[in-house]
Formats: C-alpha cells, sequence, structure tokens
C-alpha cells in the first residue's frame, strides 16, 4: 500500500482526511477517462496564482463536456480553508478534480449531468532547485483534433507517462517531446525556456500543449523586468546550443537544467532571475 504524504479532500460536502476511495468499478471517469484537475501550490504561506488555477479547472471542465459544479471564487476560498489544516508554511498541491459518475446517451459520452467536484489538498516538498536531466523522446505530443490539449484532462498524461519512463530508463531525469511538426513543445511534466546570447525564448504555444500557469506568470515577469523574453518556434537543435535552460511548472516552479543529452549545463543568469522574479512576485500578495 502506497504510504500516502498527509492529505485532505473535500468530498460531498465535507473534509476527509486520508487518501478515500472515491470511484466505482462503472464510474465513468474510471474506465472511461472523463477527468480533469488543477494544480496550485502552497509554500511559505503564500498560494500564488490560485484564482488562475481555479478557473482553469472550470474551463477543462467545459471543454471534456462537463458541468463545473463549483465558481472559482468558491474553490479558491475553499483551498484556503483547506491548507489551514496543515502546520503554517507546509507545502502543498491543491488540485481540484472534476469527473463525470455516469455515461450519457450511449456507452462512451459521459453524461454533463453527473458531474463531481472534489479538492484534494496534501502534503508535496517543493524539490530542491539543483538541477535535472533531461533528454530528447521519440513520442510525441497528441494535435489538438485528437485530444483535448486546451484542458488538464487526465486522459493526456498516460502519453507523457511512457516518454517519461522510457527517459528515465536510459537515466534522465525528464524528457522533451516535440509536436508532431518536430518543433519543441515541452518537457512531459514542464514547460521549456532556454537562453542564447541574452535572450530568452519558450516554444510558441501552438495549440500542441497546455499554456501553464507558471509559464505565462514567468514570460510576464521576464518581459517587465526588461529582459528580451519571447515565445519562438525553437527546435531540439536550439537547445542542444543553448546558453542554459531551465523548465517552469506547478511542482517545482523554476528549475534548472543540469544536463541535456551528454551535455553538461550550468545554472545561468537567466534561471536566476526567473526564480527571483516568480518568489517575489509569490510573496508580494
Amino acid at each position: 500500500m502506497a504510504d500516502w504524504s498527509q492529505t485532505f479532500t473535500f468530498f460531498d460536502g465535507e473534509w476527509i482526511e486520508g487518501n478515500k476511495p472515491i470511484l466505482g468499478p462503472r464510474s465513468h471517469a474510471f474506465w472511461l477517462g472523463s477527468s480533469v484537475f488543477d494544480g496550485a501550490r502552497a509554500f511559505e504561506g503564500v498560494t500564488p496564482d490560485l484564482d488562475r488555477h481555479c478557473a482553469r479547472v472550470n474551463r477543462s471542465a467545459k471543454t471534456m463536456w462537463l458541468k463545473p459544479t463549483m465558481s472559482e471564487e468558491a474553490i479558491a476560498e475553499l483551498a484556503r480553508e483547506g491548507v489551514k489544516k496543515f502546520a503554517p508554511g507546509t507545502a502543498l498541491y491543491i488540485r481540484p478534480m472534476y469527473w463525470a459518475e455516469r455515461n450519457g446517451v450511449g456507452s462512451v459520452p459521459p453524461d454533463p449531468d453527473s458531474t463531481r467536484f472534489l479538492l484534494s489538498i496534501y502534503e508535496a516538498p517543493l524539490p530542491e532547485p539543483t538541477g535535472i536531466a533531461i533528454t530528447r523522446s521519440a513520442y510525441r505530443k497528441p494535435t489538438a483534433d485528437t485530444m483535448p490539449i486546451d484542458a488538464k484532462a487526465g486522459c493526456l498524461y498516460p502519453n507523457n507517462a511512457r516518454a517519461l519512463m522510457e527517459a528515465r530508463t536510459r537515466g534522465f531525469d525528464n524528457c522533451i517531446l516535440c509536436d508532431v511538426l518536430g518543433n519543441v513543445a515541452e518537457l512531459a511534466t514542464a514547460n521549456i525556456f532556454m537562453a542564447k546570447d541574452g535572450v530568452i525564448k519558450t516554444p510558441m504555444a501552438n495549440g500542441s500543449f497546455l499554456n501553464g500557469v507558471t509559464r505565462q506568470r514567468v514570460l510576464k515577469l521576464l518581459g517587465e523586468d526588461g529582459k528580451d523574453a519571447r515565445e519562438a518556434t525553437l527546435s531540439f537543435a536550439d537547445f542542444d546550443e543553448a546558453d542554459e535552460i531551465f523548465v517552469v511548472g506547478n511542482f517545482g516552479k523554476v528549475t534548472p537544467v543540469r544536463r541535456i543529452d551528454q551535455r553538461d549545463l550550468q545554472p545561468g543568469p537567466a534561471f536566476r532571475r526567473a526564480r527571483e522574479l516568480y518568489w517575489a512576485f509569490a510573496h508580494s500578495g
């Protein structure tokens, strides 16, 4: 049995401690994948961009033909209530979710009126920004006409998981996935940035990957700081020749890349400034 970290989940009007089973064998989400979620963070007494994560889970639900049952404001307020159940300053993952319980017309579509909601909050320490090793993956991102790329949907993650597991068998922490045209999209679990000759670039949000909340925030902060930070169509060769690479995402926030394939890198000024700016924003209220 998994050794779960401390967890509190709001479900059916009450807070439940621990990892209580919720889905049954006939639940639509269990066997047909109609689940969406989002992930915010609480750390050092702050919850940056909580409102944007709560808004996105409702948008994701609509994309998957689910019917949101909570306003984004109500989800955020519930999250703040749940955070207080943990010791002050504890690093937490805040995960609101929707899923369909029943089938709709026929056996495959979900019944929107059966949409259910929960909010799970659990202890999840922020990883130390010591750096990760990445490699190119042979797996690619799906297109928007084949999968719900504009939603944070559970059905998207098995493709990323198999890419990640393959990379780890080769000794890497994470991997770069390209879109169907061969342009770099993102890592299996985070968005990616590179810097070359003082210019900071991140792959263009072209509909092949989720335009992350933390990605948008870091790009905006760098621009406001006077940096030349932009979206661009990037190849794997661009990253292979970069002066530095860093990744951003809700789980680790801003993390340097110390190796890409067999090439070693060092955390550079772009990474350091991005992390400084994000932490200042997070604590600004």
